[in-house]
């Protein structure tokens, strides 16, 4: 029957420094030169077969544009549906294969992207993504690792969860995988959770279908090596380019549509979910659907608050990777008494940032992801520029001659409730309030009602009691709360990751409970004494 492969909870993966004169900065930097001098083709990987098509569309670094990075091939209809048939195919060995060996090979898939891929991913996240060397260890390197081994971790826990048996009664719970495939949207802005998702499933025993962002097609690629050179067999995922609404409308009105991993906005996420229950007749099952959204994060400033703390976790909560997190700090409330001294600070602080290329190591500011991203950012600058009740402190320029760069800036607002304050911009642009300090708990009022949202926020204070009424007035506006830190850099095991509200279901990345929504369980009973007769005693005669 069932028995269990134990393992040891698993260490996070070391953050490597990448300073002058170590192995790590001379190994990425010829990495970069290596792979920047290539020009790949990008081919989706469907069944096992890499797949070319007609339509090939460039790959340009988001901060050079006039380099040439790869070229990705688009895909259509027949290359979803074929998608589909690949998974379904696959499924039935996939989820009979004993769980012990599926673990094995996302285990292996850890070292490898420790050791010899390790510096292929951050490459490949740095020049396709424009991430600068830390943000890209940070991300495609050690979280990525980190979700391997501890998602392996974790499905152990999950598959030692067993039922109590009696005297002549031996239960046990199967934890099968949904029937049916699983649909995984992933973003550009990390290429851990880009991996994550269509792994997460997988390892508990489902099929995937994984849909990237056009703009972390490069990095894709990547993993899809790696997953491939782990030994994960043919069809248990797979790799399409194609267009998001057209991916949608073949996978979710299909009847083995068994759920949806999905990090991205708000509105496609809503927009996903409508469809899918418009659908719910077509299906086998009810699919789970699990999403991590947007977010207006904000951090908030007691009077006693630490200054220098304050304006480090706002200088790196809010322009790290150009605010392209669903975690940046985008709003920030200040007390009267210490705003001055924090706004001087953090102005200072900005002056300091060097912005450009990700192969130049001192740049802590690089380009935002394409077009359509720096077109959005710089509408609400120019807004901001025309609009009486906000003023520019610093930044609001930008520039796409030669990438996609805009200027670290910082709003601040007479107001409290406008549209800088609530809606996401998803850029280098922090927005400042500045409150009267008797006003604290009116304040914390202001945080929990002014947007939708509901992922990350912190709060600063040395003053211990100012720190629990933020604690429990703002229960439900963070799902991931930070006290003296800024409100960015989530560690899986650490800080399981996911926020509520207009922010996503909260099933939290990085924790046993994402892994858990991928499995159905099933009971089983075997009585080894099973009745010879259907009459109880309290039918007997006396």
């Amino acid at each position: 029957m069932a028995y269990y492969a134990r393992m040891e909870e698993p260490k996070n993966e070391p953050v490597y420094s990448y300073a002058p004169g170590t192995k790590e900065r001379a190994a990425l930097k010829e990495t970069l030169k290596s792979m920047k001098a290539k020009t790949p083709e990008l081919y989706m990987h469907i069944g096992g077969e890499a797949i070319a098509t007609e339509k090939r569309r460039e790959v340009r670094p988001p901060h050079e544009l006039d380099h040439v990075l790869a070229y990705y091939h688009e895909g259509d209809e027949r290359h979803v549906e074929a998608a589909v048939e690949a998974a379904l195919k696959a499924h039935k060995t996939w989820a009979a294969m004993p769980w012990e060996d599926r673990i094995a090979i996302f285990m292996k898939a850890a070292e490898l992207a420790a050791g010899p891929y390790r510096y292929r991913l951050n490459a490949a996240t740095m020049l396709g993504q424009s991430k600068n060397v830390f943000q890209a260890e940070i991300d495609s390197a050690c979280e990525l690792i980190d979700f391997f081994r501890f998602n392996a971790y974790y499905a152990t826990l999950i598959y030692q969860q067993q039922p109590a048996s009696t005297k002549g009664i031996y239960n046990w719970m199967e934890y099968r995988p949904l029937e049916g495939f699983i649909f995984a949207v992933t973003p550009f802005n990390f290429t851990s959770i880009a991996c994550n998702l269509p792994c997460a499933p997988a390892l508990m025993g489902n099929v995937v279908i994984w849909k990237p962002a056009e703009t972390q097609a490069y990095s894709a690629r990547v993993i899809m090596d790696l997953l491939i050179e782990a030994g994960l067999p043919p069809g248990v995922i797979n790799l399409i380019y194609t267009d998001g609404p057209l991916a949608s409308k073949v996978l979710l009105q299909h009847p083995h549509f068994a759920g949806l991993h999905f990090t991205g906005s708000t509105q496609t996420f809503r927009l996903l979910w409508k469809q899918i229950s418009d659908n719910l007749e077509r299906y086998r099952n009810y699919p789970r659907i699990v999403g991590e959204t947007g977010g207006k994060d904000f951090v908030v400033a007691h009077p006693s608050a630490d200054i220098q703390a304050l304006v480090v976790a706002l200088a790196r909560g809010a322009f790290e990777y150009q605010g392209q997190k669903c975690s940046a700090a985008s709003r920030a409330y200040l007390p009267k008494s210490i705003a001055d001294e924090v706004l001087h600070q953090l102005i200072e602080t900005i002056k300091t940032f060097k912005m450009g290329s990700v192969e130049d190591f001192s740049n802590f500011i690089n380009a935002v992801i394409d077009e359509k991203a720096f077109n959005k950012i710089t509408r609400y600058i120019d807004e901001a520029k025309k609009t009486s009740e906000i003023e520019i402190l610093i930044g609001g320029n930008y520039d796409k001659s030669k990438g996609y760069f805009i200027e670290p800036t910082v709003l601040l607002s007479k107001t409290p409730k406008n549209k800088f304050m609530e809606e996401e911009i998803f850029g280098p642009v922090l927005t400042v309030y500045i409150y009267e300090d008797d006003r604290w708990e009116e304040t914390l009022e202001l945080v929990d009602s002014t947007s939708p949202y509901g992922l990350t926020g912190s709060v600063f204070a040395q003053d211990r009691r100012a720190i629990r009424q933020a604690y429990e007035r703002l229960r439900y506006a963070a799902g991931n709360f930070y006290i003296n830190d800024k409100p960015t850099g989530a560690v899986v095991n650490q800080q399981p990751f996911g926020g509520s509200r207009a922010s996503g279901t909260n099933d939290k990345a990085g924790s046993y409970l994402n892994l858990i929504r991928w499995v159905t369980p099933r009971a089983i009973k075997e009585n080894f004494y099973p009745p010879r007769d259907y009459r109880y005693p309290f039918m007997l005669e006396p």
